[in-house]
């Protein structure tokens, strides 16, 4: 999401973060109303009326006609559906993570259970336990089917024994590799999965 539509995104949100804005939009959804009506429906006074509506009108979310002496406004749809299809669609507001680290927590996750430098595979390492939350476990997983080459077949006696150098409860490690579809399991023949990790982040 380029900056233009991040900080429109982020004065929608500050806009309407008010409980008296949030019913004057939906007011003016479906009708319109003069701030003298406004202040009788919601109960204010006329000058507050006319401050929520000018910063609504910052967002270009009402407009206003002249009726006589008085000023109508309505809900402008237009700009609201526009607003949606360009901003509030689930790619775009995934975008909003674009300069985030998002390895950080993976990374302090991994820097709780694992002994030794988990970035350099030179050095000695060992998971220290088996985490309870499933979201962690996901993340020492996918640290641990990296000791295995991919393009590989492993008996199930090499893979024990690799997984052994980590952690010595093999079993539960290898049934959740595969659980997981980090690895893949046929007749006794493991494998890593080429898109298990895709698949895994899914769960």
């Amino acid at each position: 999401m380029n900056s233009e539509k991040f900080q429109i995104l982020l004065r929608f949100f500050k806009v309407l973060a008010d409980e008296s804005r949030l019913k004057i939009v939906g007011i003016l959804s479906n009708q319109e109303c003069s701030v003298e009506e406004l202040a009788a429906l919601l109960q204010l006074k006329e000058p507050t009326i006319s401050h929520h509506l000018s910063r609504l009108k910052e967002l270009n979310l009402v407009h206003m006609r002249p009726d006589g002496n008085a000023h109508l406004y309505k809900l402008d749809n237009e700009v609201l559906q526009n607003l949606s299809q360009e901003i509030f669609t689930p790619e775009k507001i995934s975008s909003l993570v674009e300069n985030v680290n998002i390895e950080a927590w993976e990374n302090k996750v991994l820097k709780t259970y694992i002994e030794g430098d988990f970035h350099n595979s030179e050095e000695p390492q060992r998971l220290k336990e088996i985490p309870a939350s499933r979201k962690k476990r996901f993340v020492v997983l996918k640290w641990l089917v990296l000791k295995f080459d991919t393009n590989v077949n492993y008996p199930e006696r090499v893979v024990n024994e690799v997984i052994k150098r980590y952690h010595p409860d093999f079993a539960t490690l290898r049934r959740e590799l595969v659980g997981y579809q980090l690895m893949n399991r046929e007749e006794g023949v493991y494998s890593r999965s080429r898109s298990g990790i895709l698949d895994a982040s899914h769960k």
